[in-house]
C-alpha cells in the first residue's frame, strides 16, 4: 500500500450508511482524550470525533491514501480543527506513534480490508502497543448478510469473527452495537499490552 497505489477501499465511507448519533453515543469520548482513526480516508469521523471531543482532544487520522488525507487536512483546516494530525502510513507496517499513547482506536469498514491484504498481525499488534491498557478499540464492520452495500458475503467479518481476529492481541469484547441495517460496531478494551 505505500507503492503510491490507491489501497483497497480508498475513497469509499460508512459515514453515511449508519446512525452517526448512535456510534458516537456509545464511543463517549472524553474530552481529553487520544483518538485515533484508522483508514480514515478522507476523514468524516476524524473530524466527527474532534467535534465530539472539543479542542481538549487529540485526533489522529492514520491512512495509506495520500490524497485522502490531503483532503482531510484541508477540510480540518477549513474548519478551525487545529487538534487534527493527519499521518501517512501502511497499517500492515507500522504506526508512527509512541506505546501506550492512544485512548481509543475507531475503524470503520477497514478491518476486512487490511486480512484482504495480509493476515492482520502486525496491524493488530501495533493497534495493541499504541492503546494504553484499558483502552478501547471501535470497529465499525458490514453485517454478514447477503444484501447491502459492502464486500462481497466472503470478505464480511461477523461480530463473532471479529472477536476471533482480535482476541489473540489482548483485546476482550465489550459489546457489539447495532449502527445501521447493514453495519455493526464492535467495542473492544485492551485488556493487557501485548
Amino acid at each position: 500500500m505505500s507503492s503510491g497505489r490507491k489501497p483497497h477501499g480508498a475513497g469509499r465511507s460508512t459515514f453515511e450508511l449508519v446512525d452517526i448519533d448512535r456510534v458516537f453515543q456509545n464511543l463517549s469520548l472524553p474530552l481529553s482524550a487520544v483518538f485515533l482513526d484508522l483508514g480514515c480516508g478522507k476523514g468524516s469521523y476524524t473530524i466527527a470525533a474532534a467535534k465530539a471531543m472539543g479542542p481538549q482532544g487529540t485526533v489522529y487520522g492514520v491512512d495509506a491514501w495520500q490524497e485522502g488525507l490531503e483532503e482531510l487536512q484541508k477540510n480540518a483546516t477549513s474548519e478551525g480543527f487545529l487538534n487534527i494530525t493527519t499521518i501517512h502510513a501502511n497499517l500492515n507496517e507500522h504506526i508512527p506513534l509512541e506505546d501506550a499513547s492512544v485512548d481509543v482506536c475507531f475503524m470503520a469498514a477497514v478491518l476486512h480490508d487490511l486480512l484482504r491484504e495480509s493476515p492482520g498481525e502486525i496491524a493488530l499488534a501495533e493497534i495493541a502497543r499504541v492503546l494504553r491498557t484499558a483502552g478501547r478499540l471501535f470497529i465499525i464492520e458490514f453485517k454478514k448478510i447477503e444484501e447491502g452495500p459492502g464486500p462481497p458475503l466472503s470478505v464480511r467479518l461477523s461480530p463473532e469473527d471479529t472477536e476471533r481476529i482480535i482476541t489473540p492481541f489482548g483485546f476482550v469484547k465489550d459489546r457489539v452495537i447495532d449502527v445501521g441495517p447493514f453495519h455493526y460496531l464492535f467495542a473492544a478494551s485492551l485488556a493487557k499490552p501485548l
